[in-house]
């Protein structure tokens, strides 16, 4: 099955000039979620993952099913504040300012295979940021996985050595 005509483009969101990429239409069609679950499910047994950690929040919609899937341990990655236990925090740089994420300090065992989840990879900062806090917290990024690659913005790039994978490139 085709995913990409359950992605819509809407044009001017959330500002002038910015084409956004919609994955609700995808969402709401079972069949097309499930094609995109398996997909990913594909991509994350070729990277041999341990444990699968999630950006909030489109990143929870794909993390937490394929978590379930995979019969693997899924960690959420939050905005600051949204954690009710000693948790590591990472800032990185926006286009105007920074912005922060934290996971909890103890989320990940020593050495685990981490695989890095979200709805998609604009710019990089903040798969980089989650990528740098799961080495703080002695695991291995050993790939990040998306639904959508935006490749004209060289997110990749800011990822370096950790590979990228994605089910749709645009």
């Amino acid at each position: 099955m085709k995913l990409e005509p359950f992605i819509h483009d809407v044009p001017d969101f959330p500002k002038p000039g910015v084409v956004f990429k919609d994955i609700t239409p995808l969402l709401a069609n079972p069949d097309a979620f499930r094609e995109a679950l398996d997909g990913l499910a594909t991509q994350a047994r070729q990277l041999r993952a341990e444990t699968i950690v999630a950006i909030e929040s489109r990143g929870f919609l794909f993390g937490a099913p394929l978590a379930r899937i995979l019969g693997l341990p899924f960690i959420p990655v939050r905005k600051p504040g949204k954690l009710p236990r000693t948790s590591l925090r990472e800032e990185y740089a926006l286009e105007y300012g920074t912005d922060a994420l934290e996971m909890h300090a103890d989320a990940i065992h020593p050495g685990a295979r981490c695989l890095i989840v979200d709805d998609v990879l604009a710019t990089g900062g903040t798969a980089a940021a989650v990528a740098t806090l799961v080495r703080r917290a002695g695991g291995t990024p050993v790939g990040t996985l998306f639904l959508i690659e935006l490749t004209f913005l060289g997110g990749a790039k800011k990822l370096g050595d950790v590979p990228v994978r994605s089910l749709l490139r645009y």
